[in-house]
Protein backbone atom coordinates (compact mmCIF):
# COMPACT_ATOMS: atom_id res chain seq x y z
CA UNK A 1 0.00 0.00 0.00
CA UNK A 2 1.14 3.91 -0.87
CA UNK A 3 3.18 5.17 1.87
CA UNK A 4 0.58 8.15 2.12
CA UNK A 5 -2.67 5.94 2.30
CA UNK A 6 -1.20 3.89 4.98
CA UNK A 7 -0.67 7.08 6.72
CA UNK A 8 -4.23 8.12 6.77
CA UNK A 9 -5.50 4.79 7.71
CA UNK A 10 -3.29 5.24 10.93
CA UNK A 11 -4.34 8.53 11.41
CA UNK A 12 -7.47 7.99 11.65
CA UNK A 13 -7.06 5.56 14.85
CA UNK A 14 -6.81 9.11 16.88
CA UNK A 15 -10.26 9.32 16.16
CA UNK A 16 -11.48 5.84 17.26
CA UNK A 17 -13.71 5.86 20.72
CA UNK A 18 -15.22 3.43 23.28
CA UNK A 19 -18.22 2.16 23.53
CA UNK A 20 -20.20 -0.33 25.39
CA UNK A 21 -19.81 -2.64 28.35
CA UNK A 22 -16.82 -2.32 30.72
CA UNK A 23 -14.61 0.83 28.45
CA UNK A 24 -12.29 3.32 30.02
CA UNK A 25 -10.12 6.07 28.64
CA UNK A 26 -7.13 7.96 29.98
CA UNK A 27 -6.30 11.20 28.28
CA UNK A 28 -8.39 10.29 25.52
CA UNK A 29 -6.02 7.11 24.76
CA UNK A 30 -7.55 3.18 24.41
CA UNK A 31 -6.73 1.09 27.48
CA UNK A 32 -7.72 -2.13 26.98
CA UNK A 33 -9.69 -3.63 30.37
CA UNK A 34 -8.04 -6.88 31.31
CA UNK A 35 -11.33 -7.62 32.99
CA UNK A 36 -13.10 -7.53 29.36
CA UNK A 37 -13.61 -9.13 26.00
CA UNK A 38 -11.91 -6.83 24.07
CA UNK A 39 -13.66 -6.13 20.78
CA UNK A 40 -12.16 -4.30 17.41
CA UNK A 41 -15.10 -2.89 15.36
CA UNK A 42 -15.30 -1.41 12.23
CA UNK A 43 -19.24 -2.33 12.14
CA UNK A 44 -22.01 0.50 12.44
CA UNK A 45 -21.41 1.55 16.09
CA UNK A 46 -25.16 1.27 16.94
CA UNK A 47 -25.52 -2.62 15.79
CA UNK A 48 -22.11 -3.63 17.49
CA UNK A 49 -23.32 -2.45 20.58
CA UNK A 50 -26.70 -3.96 20.28
CA UNK A 51 -24.58 -7.65 20.05
CA UNK A 52 -22.28 -6.89 22.67
CA UNK A 53 -25.60 -5.84 25.16
CA UNK A 54 -27.60 -8.69 24.09
CA UNK A 55 -24.58 -11.09 24.30
CA UNK A 56 -23.58 -9.91 27.99
CA UNK A 57 -27.28 -10.38 29.19
CA UNK A 58 -27.30 -13.97 27.86
CA UNK A 59 -23.52 -14.76 28.92
CA UNK A 60 -22.34 -12.75 31.73
CA UNK A 61 -19.40 -11.84 29.38
CA UNK A 62 -18.45 -8.17 29.62
CA UNK A 63 -17.04 -6.81 26.88
CA UNK A 64 -15.49 -3.67 25.62
CA UNK A 65 -15.33 -2.30 21.79
CA UNK A 66 -13.02 -0.56 20.56
CA UNK A 67 -13.98 1.76 17.32
CA UNK A 68 -12.62 2.55 14.01
CA UNK A 69 -12.79 1.91 10.23
CA UNK A 70 -11.90 -1.10 7.93
CA UNK A 71 -8.71 0.25 6.89
CA UNK A 72 -7.55 1.70 10.19
CA UNK A 73 -8.75 -1.43 12.47
CA UNK A 74 -7.45 -3.81 10.23
CA UNK A 75 -3.91 -1.96 9.76
CA UNK A 76 -3.81 -1.28 13.51
CA UNK A 77 -4.37 -5.49 14.31
CA UNK A 78 -1.64 -5.95 11.80
CA UNK A 79 0.99 -3.19 13.42
CA UNK A 80 0.10 -4.55 16.78
CA UNK A 81 0.73 -8.21 15.88
CA UNK A 82 1.03 -10.75 18.06
CA UNK A 83 1.06 -8.96 21.09
CA UNK A 84 -2.85 -6.77 20.16
CA UNK A 85 -4.97 -6.65 22.95
CA UNK A 86 -7.90 -7.60 20.62
CA UNK A 87 -9.79 -10.71 20.96
CA UNK A 88 -12.64 -10.26 18.01
CA UNK A 89 -12.50 -8.39 14.51
CA UNK A 90 -15.65 -7.05 13.10
CA UNK A 91 -15.29 -5.75 9.90
CA UNK A 92 -18.22 -3.51 7.85
CA UNK A 93 -16.34 -5.13 4.30
CA UNK A 94 -14.49 -8.40 3.80
CA UNK A 95 -10.88 -7.04 2.60
CA UNK A 96 -9.82 -5.68 6.10
CA UNK A 97 -10.56 -9.22 7.80
CA UNK A 98 -8.24 -10.52 4.35
CA UNK A 99 -5.71 -8.34 5.66
CA UNK A 100 -5.62 -10.04 8.82
CA UNK A 101 -5.60 -13.58 7.63
CA UNK A 102 -2.85 -12.65 5.18
CA UNK A 103 -0.76 -11.85 7.87
CA UNK A 104 -1.61 -14.56 10.03
CA UNK A 105 -3.34 -13.12 12.60
CA UNK A 106 -6.39 -15.07 12.88
CA UNK A 107 -7.26 -18.78 14.69
CA UNK A 108 -9.19 -21.05 12.74
CA UNK A 109 -13.18 -20.93 12.88
CA UNK A 110 -14.62 -23.27 14.74
CA UNK A 111 -17.03 -25.52 12.55
CA UNK A 112 -20.41 -24.99 14.52
CA UNK A 113 -19.84 -21.00 13.81
CA UNK A 114 -19.35 -21.57 10.31
CA UNK A 115 -22.64 -23.60 10.00
CA UNK A 116 -24.29 -20.99 11.20
CA UNK A 117 -24.32 -19.32 7.82
CA UNK A 118 -24.66 -20.38 4.30
CA UNK A 119 -21.47 -22.36 2.74
CA UNK A 120 -22.26 -19.77 -0.32
CA UNK A 121 -21.85 -16.97 2.55
CA UNK A 122 -18.40 -18.44 3.66
CA UNK A 123 -14.43 -17.77 2.34
CA UNK A 124 -12.90 -20.46 1.20
CA UNK A 125 -10.38 -19.96 3.47
CA UNK A 126 -13.06 -20.88 6.28
CA UNK A 127 -10.79 -18.44 8.39
CA UNK A 128 -13.38 -16.10 9.27
CA UNK A 129 -17.71 -16.06 8.73
CA UNK A 130 -20.16 -13.45 7.45
CA UNK A 131 -21.65 -11.75 9.78
CA UNK A 132 -23.83 -9.42 7.85
CA UNK A 133 -24.00 -8.59 4.15
CA UNK A 134 -25.15 -5.57 1.77
CA UNK A 135 -25.40 -4.50 -1.65
CA UNK A 136 -24.22 -2.31 -4.34
CA UNK A 137 -27.10 -0.52 -5.96
CA UNK A 138 -27.40 2.77 -8.56
CA UNK A 139 -29.66 5.40 -6.16
CA UNK A 140 -31.17 7.45 -9.09
CA UNK A 141 -33.28 10.60 -9.31
CA UNK A 142 -36.34 9.82 -11.80
CA UNK A 143 -36.72 13.24 -12.63
CA UNK A 144 -33.49 14.18 -14.00
CA UNK A 145 -33.12 10.11 -14.67
CA UNK A 146 -35.66 7.89 -16.05
CA UNK A 147 -35.96 4.57 -15.44
CA UNK A 148 -35.48 3.40 -19.42
CA UNK A 149 -32.22 5.35 -19.56
CA UNK A 150 -30.62 3.65 -16.63
CA UNK A 151 -27.28 1.95 -17.05
CA UNK A 152 -27.34 -1.89 -17.95
CA UNK A 153 -23.70 -2.49 -16.16
CA UNK A 154 -22.46 -1.12 -13.59
CA UNK A 155 -19.00 -0.37 -15.99
CA UNK A 156 -21.29 1.66 -18.43
CA UNK A 157 -20.95 4.36 -15.61
CA UNK A 158 -16.85 4.96 -17.64
CA UNK A 159 -18.17 5.96 -21.08
CA UNK A 160 -18.15 9.31 -22.08
CA UNK A 161 -21.81 9.84 -21.97
CA UNK A 162 -21.91 9.91 -18.12
CA UNK A 163 -19.44 12.55 -17.59
CA UNK A 164 -20.87 14.92 -14.51
CA UNK A 165 -23.72 12.56 -14.53
CA UNK A 166 -23.19 9.97 -11.47
CA UNK A 167 -21.27 10.28 -7.50
CA UNK A 168 -20.06 8.24 -5.27
CA UNK A 169 -17.59 8.14 -2.15
CA UNK A 170 -14.06 6.22 -3.94
CA UNK A 171 -11.99 7.22 -0.32
CA UNK A 172 -14.48 4.91 1.71
CA UNK A 173 -13.92 1.46 2.29
CA UNK A 174 -17.53 0.86 1.17
CA UNK A 175 -16.86 1.69 -2.21
CA UNK A 176 -13.43 0.60 -2.30
CA UNK A 177 -14.89 -3.26 -1.64
CA UNK A 178 -17.01 -2.62 -4.68
CA UNK A 179 -13.62 -1.94 -6.78
CA UNK A 180 -12.24 -4.93 -5.02
CA UNK A 181 -14.90 -7.24 -6.34
CA UNK A 182 -14.52 -5.66 -9.98
CA UNK A 183 -11.10 -6.84 -9.58
CA UNK A 184 -11.65 -10.12 -8.33
CA UNK A 185 -14.53 -10.69 -11.02
CA UNK A 186 -13.06 -8.58 -14.31
CA UNK A 187 -9.46 -8.67 -13.82
CA UNK A 188 -7.11 -6.07 -13.47
CA UNK A 189 -7.27 -4.18 -16.95
CA UNK A 190 -10.93 -3.49 -17.30
CA UNK A 191 -10.89 -2.41 -13.69
CA UNK A 192 -8.17 0.04 -14.57
CA UNK A 193 -10.07 1.05 -17.39
CA UNK A 194 -13.25 1.81 -15.34
CA UNK A 195 -11.02 3.64 -12.56
CA UNK A 196 -10.08 5.77 -15.39
CA UNK A 197 -13.84 6.38 -16.13
CA UNK A 198 -14.90 7.26 -12.61
CA UNK A 199 -11.82 9.59 -12.24
CA UNK A 200 -13.15 11.77 -15.27
CA UNK A 201 -16.81 11.27 -15.14
CA UNK A 202 -17.67 10.83 -11.29
CA UNK A 203 -18.70 13.60 -8.53
CA UNK A 204 -16.17 12.40 -5.35
CA UNK A 205 -18.62 13.07 -2.60
CA UNK A 206 -17.48 12.49 1.10
CA UNK A 207 -19.79 9.16 1.92
CA UNK A 208 -22.35 7.29 0.90
CA UNK A 209 -25.27 9.60 2.69
CA UNK A 210 -23.78 12.65 0.87
CA UNK A 211 -24.34 10.58 -2.40
CA UNK A 212 -27.40 9.70 -1.86
CA UNK A 213 -28.70 13.39 -0.91
CA UNK A 214 -26.61 15.11 -4.13
CA UNK A 215 -28.87 12.47 -6.07
CA UNK A 216 -32.23 13.56 -3.98
CA UNK A 217 -31.55 17.16 -4.23
CA UNK A 218 -31.15 16.60 -8.44
CA UNK A 219 -27.63 17.75 -8.22
CA UNK A 220 -26.72 14.39 -10.01
CA UNK A 221 -28.88 12.01 -11.78
CA UNK A 222 -27.37 8.73 -9.64
CA UNK A 223 -25.02 7.41 -7.82
CA UNK A 224 -23.15 4.42 -6.27
CA UNK A 225 -24.02 3.11 -3.02
CA UNK A 226 -24.64 0.50 -0.74
CA UNK A 227 -28.89 -0.47 -0.23
CA UNK A 228 -29.17 0.15 3.43
CA UNK A 229 -28.93 3.63 3.52
CA UNK A 230 -31.87 4.02 1.73
CA UNK A 231 -33.88 1.60 3.29
CA UNK A 232 -33.14 3.47 6.54
CA UNK A 233 -33.88 7.16 5.57
CA UNK A 234 -37.26 5.68 3.62
CA UNK A 235 -37.78 3.83 7.03
CA UNK A 236 -37.51 7.14 8.97
CA UNK A 237 -38.53 10.83 7.63
CA UNK A 238 -37.09 10.55 3.58
CA UNK A 239 -35.48 13.50 3.95
CA UNK A 240 -32.43 12.18 2.13
CA UNK A 241 -33.97 9.96 -0.42
CA UNK A 242 -37.44 11.25 -0.64
CA UNK A 243 -37.03 11.60 -4.58
CA UNK A 244 -35.55 8.62 -5.51
CA UNK A 245 -35.58 5.46 -6.43
CA UNK A 246 -33.03 2.51 -6.35
CA UNK A 247 -31.30 0.28 -9.25
CA UNK A 248 -30.32 -3.19 -9.22
CA UNK A 249 -28.14 -4.42 -11.49
CA UNK A 250 -28.34 -7.97 -10.92
CA UNK A 251 -27.17 -10.36 -13.74
CA UNK A 252 -23.96 -11.15 -11.96
CA UNK A 253 -22.92 -7.92 -13.00
CA UNK A 254 -20.32 -5.92 -10.64
CA UNK A 255 -23.10 -3.53 -9.51
CA UNK A 256 -24.90 -6.49 -8.27
CA UNK A 257 -21.48 -7.22 -5.52
CA UNK A 258 -22.48 -8.23 -2.68
CA UNK A 259 -20.11 -7.29 0.46
CA UNK A 260 -19.78 -9.20 3.57
CA UNK A 261 -19.16 -7.74 6.67
CA UNK A 262 -16.65 -10.51 8.76
CA UNK A 263 -15.98 -12.09 12.11
CA UNK A 264 -12.61 -13.48 13.35
CA UNK A 265 -11.06 -14.62 16.68
CA UNK A 266 -7.49 -13.45 16.91
CA UNK A 267 -5.28 -16.22 17.52
CA UNK A 268 -3.68 -13.72 20.27
CA UNK A 269 -6.70 -14.03 21.98
CA UNK A 270 -6.10 -13.67 25.88
CA UNK A 271 -9.71 -14.74 25.96
CA UNK A 272 -10.45 -17.17 23.37
CA UNK A 273 -13.30 -19.45 24.89
CA UNK A 274 -14.72 -16.11 25.50
CA UNK A 275 -13.93 -14.80 21.80
CA UNK A 276 -15.67 -17.94 20.24
CA UNK A 277 -18.55 -17.76 21.91
CA UNK A 278 -19.09 -14.07 21.04
CA UNK A 279 -18.83 -15.52 17.41
CA UNK A 280 -20.95 -17.60 17.87
CA UNK A 281 -23.40 -15.80 19.06
CA UNK A 282 -23.46 -13.20 16.61
CA UNK A 283 -23.75 -15.69 13.79
CA UNK A 284 -26.57 -17.65 15.43
CA UNK A 285 -30.43 -16.92 15.20
CA UNK A 286 -30.59 -15.18 18.32
CA UNK A 287 -27.39 -12.93 17.29
CA UNK A 288 -28.73 -12.13 13.82
CA UNK A 289 -32.33 -11.41 14.92
CA UNK A 290 -30.43 -8.67 17.09
CA UNK A 291 -28.90 -7.19 13.39
CA UNK A 292 -32.68 -7.34 12.33
CA UNK A 293 -34.31 -5.81 15.40
CA UNK A 294 -31.31 -2.65 15.50
CA UNK A 295 -32.92 -1.43 12.07
CA UNK A 296 -29.58 -1.19 10.90
CA UNK A 297 -31.24 -2.27 7.08
CA UNK A 298 -28.06 -4.81 6.38
CA UNK A 299 -28.68 -8.23 5.00
CA UNK A 300 -29.00 -11.29 8.00
CA UNK A 301 -26.83 -13.80 6.56
CA UNK A 302 -27.47 -16.76 9.71
CA UNK A 303 -29.34 -19.54 8.41
CA UNK A 304 -32.81 -19.43 9.75
CA UNK A 305 -33.25 -15.80 10.07
CA UNK A 306 -35.59 -13.37 8.00
CA UNK A 307 -34.24 -9.89 7.05
CA UNK A 308 -36.45 -6.95 7.11
CA UNK A 309 -38.92 -7.59 5.09
CA UNK A 310 -38.42 -4.22 3.13
CA UNK A 311 -35.41 -5.48 1.61
CA UNK A 312 -35.67 -7.67 -1.48
CA UNK A 313 -34.28 -11.38 -0.70
CA UNK A 314 -31.10 -11.65 -0.52
CA UNK A 315 -31.07 -14.80 -2.83
CA UNK A 316 -32.39 -12.45 -5.37
CA UNK A 317 -29.98 -10.20 -6.15
CA UNK A 318 -27.95 -12.37 -8.49
CA UNK A 319 -24.66 -11.37 -6.98
CA UNK A 320 -21.20 -11.97 -9.20
CA UNK A 321 -19.73 -15.23 -7.68
CA UNK A 322 -16.64 -13.56 -6.08
CA UNK A 323 -15.14 -15.39 -3.46
CA UNK A 324 -14.08 -12.78 -0.51
CA UNK A 325 -11.42 -14.60 0.48
CA UNK A 326 -9.91 -12.89 -3.22
CA UNK A 327 -10.88 -9.67 -2.33
CA UNK A 328 -7.37 -7.23 -2.13
CA UNK A 329 -7.52 -3.52 -0.96
CA UNK A 330 -3.39 -3.45 -1.18
CA UNK A 331 -3.62 -3.55 -4.98
CA UNK A 332 -7.08 -1.66 -5.13
CA UNK A 333 -5.66 1.07 -3.01
CA UNK A 334 -2.02 1.20 -5.52
CA UNK A 335 -4.97 1.05 -8.45
CA UNK A 336 -6.96 3.97 -7.04
CA UNK A 337 -3.92 6.27 -6.00
CA UNK A 338 -2.36 5.76 -9.83
CA UNK A 339 -5.51 6.67 -11.16
CA UNK A 340 -5.36 10.07 -9.53
CA UNK A 341 -8.53 9.26 -7.49
CA UNK A 342 -7.15 8.87 -3.89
Amino acid sequence: MRRRTFLTGLGALGTMGLVGCGSSKSDGEYVADPGSLQVYSAQHENLTKAWVEAFTAATGIKVQIRKGNDASMGHQIVAEGSASPADVFLTENSPAMTLVERNKLLAPLEEETRRQVPANLTPSSKAWTAIAARSTVLVYNPSKLPKADLPKSLMDLAAPEWKDRWGCAPGGADFQAIVAGMLAGQGEQKTKDWLGGLKTNARALQNNIATMKSVNAGELPCGVIYHYYWYRDQAGTKEGSGNTALHYFRNQDPGAFVSLSGGAVLAGSKKPAEARKFLAYVTSKAGQQVLVDSQSMEYAVGTGVTSTPALPPLNTLQAPPVDPFTLNSDKVTTLMTDAGIL
